[in-house]
């Protein structure tokens, strides 16, 4: 099971690891080519600088060169620019919004606005009446500035969408499966249950006093219980019972006879009855899982407590052993279905626990302290209001 987690966790990493090349890449290669069409702009207004002091150099002009200085002006019918002369006045300016145009303090912030980004273009002339060009970048240049990002947000957020899904299908499939494992060993339990009932009564008949056949029927009654057990997962149960204390306290007396001698096993709870709505049978399992888990934890000699305690609205039960703990991996693993730390486990219980406390009584539970070498404790928490 470790080796399956270690590979499951490899394969979650390159998965992350290649989509996160793929967005760095989408982003990276938009970007240069954002680049790229910055610099083509600013080639189109040096052409246009160099055809304005072309034009000016040239005392006639032909009707062919200042058409072509016309054309090269009308070709930017996108980037904004202002030519202006020697005293910063500007004499001619294009794609300037009207309102802009209009207001001398408007026009006078946008050319500072341009010069921050970038330095005009000096226009020089023989007789020292230069002409700057002060310019911007066009509206689709400073759209496509963000562009990168929200394509990367995107694909980020359909990528987390997929991730979500998947990951509900393996839950809702993994459900199913457990369920229908479940139902079909209650199904297994069932036939060989029956004959046992019917032959204990052929032993109570011969030997009404036997102690024997006390006991037989004590676990006969148990596996009855455990057979109701998995034929409730995948149902949603009926929760008639209230009093914890005494699903708790019957747990107890049924798993102290059962478990090693060499085991400390106590029980505290208060006095007074906690009611709270559960499952008798499934709130028995949960516990008795537990408890079993200690005890395998502890092989078979240690110290194991229950602690029943009710706080405001919060009843909580505390299973404390003093086993081998847990490394921070295995506690951060322990319910997912399949992961064991026995050599021979299936990694159920745990994951089945899990299900009955937190999807059938609203309830959480989890490991609240785990050393190595000291023990673990387990907590279910439940709701009484």
């Amino acid at each position: 099971m470790k080796r399956r987690s270690f590979f499951s966790r490899f394969n979650n990493w390159f998965v992350f690891i290649v989509f996160s090349a793929m967005i760095i890449a989408i982003i990276l290669s938009t970007t240069i080519l954002i680049n790229y069409l910055r610099k083509e702009e600013i080639k189109r207004i040096n052409l246009f600088a160099t055809a304005i002091k072309y034009q000016q150099e040239i005392k006639s002009p032909s009707p062919e060169i200042l058409d072509l200085v016309l054309q090269i002006g009308q070709s930017n019918n996108s980037m904004p620019f202002v030519v202006t002369d020697k005293n910063n006045v500007p004499t001619f300016q294009a794609n300037i919004p009207p309102e802009v145009e209009k207001s001398p303090e408007k026009m006078s912030r946008l050319m500072r606005r341009m010069k921050n980004k970038y330095p005009p273009i000096e226009i020089e002339f023989p007789d020292h009446n230069n002409q700057f060009v002060y310019y911007d970048n066009s509206d689709l240049l400073n759209n496509l500035r963000y562009y990168p990002f929200v394509l990367g947000l995107f694909i980020f957020a359909y990528l987390l969408f997929s991730f979500w899904f998947l990951r509900t299908i393996k839950k809702t499939d993994e459900g199913f499966l457990w369920a229908g494992l479940a139902k079909e060993t209650a199904h297994q339990i069932g036939t060989p249950l029956s004959s046992m009932i019917g032959w204990i009564e052929v032993l109570r008949e011969e030997n009404p006093n036997s102690e024997g056949v006390k006991e037989f029927e004590k676990d006969i009654y148990r596996l009855k219980t455990i057979s109701e057990r998995f034929s409730k997962i995948g149902s949603v149960p009926t929760l008639n019972d209230l009093n914890i204390n005494e699903t708790v306290q019957q747990n107890f007396d049924y798993l102290k006879n059962r478990i090693s001698s060499k085991v400390n096993f106590s029980l505290k709870m208060p006095n007074q009855e906690i009611l709270i709505p559960h499952s008798k049978i499934l709130m028995s399992w949960v516990v008795e899982n537990l408890v079993k888990n200690a005890v395998d934890a502890m092989r078979g000699v240690g110290n194991l407590a229950i602690v029943l305690t009710e706080k405001n609205d919060l009843v909580t039960i505390d299973i404390k052993d003093s086993g081998s703990g847990m490394t921070t991996s295995q506690i951060r693993n322990a319910f997912n279905p399949g992961f064991s730390t026995k050599k021979r486990g299936w990694g159920l219980g745990l994951s089945l626990a899990k299900r009955v406390i937190k999807e059938y009584h609203n309830g959480d539970i989890k490991i609240v302290q785990s050393e190595i070498g000291q023990g673990t404790t387990f907590r279910i928490s439940m709701k009484n209001s």
